[in-house]
């Protein structure tokens, strides 16, 4: 089954962009995805092919018709695939709903601009997925596109060489990946860890543990807060009242 991504945009140029090198690239090459554009524009109906308007209520900047979007999304047959909307009023991406999207037929994607979406099209359309990346404001929503169609791509059968290279990362267990080391064996007066030039493998997963552990519970307090609830589930997998689901 190929992955069939659809992206509505003002700016079809951008795609596949980076996505048509590297192992995104090949995999397009054999048809494991595929790709497909459609011009947002096309679907205005004035002279001026308009796609935005002034804010109602004022304040600065434009605001995507929701006409025009509803027209151009109404194109693109579903077909079973989710549809997306990168915008920054989105709810936080997450590494598990990445994995249900790859497994799945594809998905549609809708670049925001300006200053976002009218609102009733999301009212309208309600099966759109609000999204985003980070707590980040982009020029537009291609790039955010862009980004989560890599994190799908990836995870495809045969795209990557070694399968356990879409599980042994970071966010795949709620954790953070433990670092990583290679030759020379010392540099700058650094040497990799005496325990991964070991060979002993009981010991080396017992220190990536440790690290992974150590790693997030610094960098990420928000992901180990999560981790550590998760483990403290009841056997029943109930969620804690006081615990947000995840997304």
């Amino acid at each position: 089954m190929t992955f069939a991504a659809t992206i509505l945009t003002l700016y079809p140029e951008m795609f596949p962009g980076p996505l048509g090198h590297s192992l995104a690239g090949r995999a397009l090459v054999e048809g494991k995805w595929s790709c497909e554009t459609v011009q947002i524009r096309d679907f205005a109906t004035d002279k001026h092919r308009t796609v935005d308007d002034t804010p109602a209520g004022g304040g600065a900047g434009m605001v995507l018709k929701c006409d025009v979007l509803a027209r151009a999304l109404d194109s693109a047959p579903a077909a079973g695939r989710a549809i997306l909307a990168m915008t920054p009023r989105g709810k936080p991406i997450t590494q598990q709903r990445i994995r249900e999207l790859a497994a799945g037929p594809g998905v549609i994607v809708l670049c925001g601009r300006f200053e976002g979406f009218d609102e009733r099209l999301f009212e309208a359309r309600p099966e759109i997925e609000q999204v985003s990346l980070a707590d980040i404001v982009l020029s537009g929503g291609e790039m955010a596109a862009l980004t989560l169609l890599d994190a799908c791509i990836r995870l495809l059968p045969g795209v990557m060489g070694a399968p356990s290279s879409g599980t042994e990362e970071s966010f795949e267990t709620g954790l953070l990946e433990y670092p990583h080391y290679t030759r020379p064996q010392e540099w700058e007066g650094r040497t990799i860890p005496e325990v991964l030039r070991s060979g002993d493998h009981a010991k080396i997963a017992a220190w990536r543990k440790l690290r992974s552990e150590e790693d997030t519970r610094s960098r990420r307090p928000d992901l180990w807060e999560r981790h550590e609830g998760a483990r403290v589930q009841p056997a029943s997998g109930a969620q804690h009242e006081t615990k947000e689901p995840d997304q």
